[in-house]
């Protein structure tokens, strides 16, 4: 894969990390697209931006998340205006709960030049050990 594409996928992600440690609501939500869909959650079939926008304010709000980071990197698919790739995620709870797993990532660049996550998928267990993404 090129190296804007995984250029554009550890920005992202830096930027992600940066907006949760800061609880930076606003750069948070920039990353997002208000077309997003989050899929793999037990319980639910889809969560749309509002939900997100919504888990995202009450969590800020309350200082509930620590801290979010990655690990690995592995680009799945590119074209100029779409990066799809997977790594692991661990969130860090104030409460010291930590939740950890694998991720599936689109972004894409919107009209206004910002890339924002339209798509996002829990991988499952299964999955992300085939993918080697499981520190």
């Amino acid at each position: 894969m090129s190296e804007q594409a995984i250029k554009v996928a550890e920005e992202w992600l830096a930027a992600s990390t940066r907006t949760v440690a800061d609880k930076d609501l606003g750069g948070h939500l920039n990353l997002i697209s208000p077309e997003v869909s989050l899929t793999g959650i037990p319980g639910f079939e889809a969560i749309d931006y509002q939900a997100w926008a919504a888990q995202c304010k009450h969590e800020f709000e309350n200082s509930l998340i620590s801290s979010v980071a990655y690990h690995g990197l592995k680009i799945v698919a590119e074209t100029d205006n779409r990066v799809m790739f997977r790594t692991w995620e661990t969130v860090q709870a104030s409460d010291g709960a930590v939740n950890a797993q694998g991720i599936e990532v689109l972004l894409q660049r919107e009209a206004d030049n910002q890339w924002r996550v339209v798509q996002e998928r829990v991988l499952p267990e299964e999955e992300s050990a085939h993918e080697g993404l499981v520190p």
